[in-house]
């Protein structure tokens, strides 16, 4: 009977691939964990935080808007510059710093950039969340803010009053905005009065690069059917779609039909 002789390369490397496997195996449990935890914090750490940073401004508006003494009228300024593109979800962007004239017959000075200064509240959607000046992502987006885009007017003026805000993740307040329905009303409180507009237009898909849906007399260039072709004070709500991507907007529009003085 012959005894099978074990040679010492051939055990090395049955070690070696045993070694192999397993460090392969922790590298995959290991890279498995890191990406759960970078979804955990995604879809719910931004969240969390930016609600909670968005809530926290609210409430500081309105104990600012309290306390403060309204401001006498004064000459109202010029009309709003062009219109940026409708893809600066990023980026920010200043206003001029011109007076803004309101319905209420009060001037209000221009939000400096990235400077909450309105609240916005959608009953269906039961969101109320701050208004920042500009688009850009650190400083409005990501913070839960619904953003201003710069150029565009300011609310209750004559012209559009355009708005941009995240569909998912850092507070996501448009994650819903497909449920609005025509005829629903949006508000905007300013330290001034608070504007109600009316939902009449929705535009649910349209190119990123399409800057037609903020200008003055919004109306899509890429979907010339959806807009408006008269001059009237608008509200534009905007947002990526589909969900978790940002290769499309949608865009919701309102009239202004109400101005209540504070």
């Amino acid at each position: 009977m012959r005894v099978p002789v074990v040679q010492h390369h051939s055990r090395r490397r049955r070690a070696l691939g045993r070694r192999a496997l397993w460090t392969g195996g922790e590298f995959l449990v290991t890279a498995g964990v890191v990406l759960l935890l970078l979804v955990v914090h995604q879809l719910w750490w931004t969240n969390r935080e930016a609600r909670r940073g968005a809530e926290h401004q609210v409430h500081a508006l309105e104990r600012q808007w309290a306390t403060q003494t309204p401001a006498p009228a004064s000459t109202p300024g010029g009309a709003a510059g062009t219109a940026p593109s409708a893809n600066t979800a990023a980026g920010g962007g200043s206003s001029s710093h011109r007076s803004a004239n309101t319905n209420a017959g009060t001037i209000a000075a221009a939000p400096h950039r990235s400077q909450a200064y309105a609240i916005l509240t959608i009953p269906r959607l039961h969101l109320r969340v701050p208004i920042a000046e500009g688009v850009s992502k650190p400083n409005v987006l990501n913070k839960g803010y619904v953003g201003h885009y710069p150029g565009t007017q300011q609310p209750g003026q004559a012209g559009n009053f355009a708005l941009a805000g995240h569909r998912n993740t850092h507070g996501e307040p448009f994650r819903y905005l497909p449920s609005l329905r025509l005829k629903d009303t949006v508000r905007v409180e300013t330290s001034a009065a608070t504007f109600t507009y009316t939902v009449d237009k929705i535009l649910p898909q349209t190119s990123a690069a399409d800057s037609g849906v903020i200008r003055p007399i919004p109306r899509s260039i890429v979907r010339p059917s959806y807009g408006y072709s008269r001059p009237g004070s608008y509200v534009t709500l905007t947002t990526c779609t589909p969900e978790f991507t940002s290769r499309y907007r949608m865009v919701v529009w309102g009239t202004l039909t109400s101005t209540r003085p504070r």
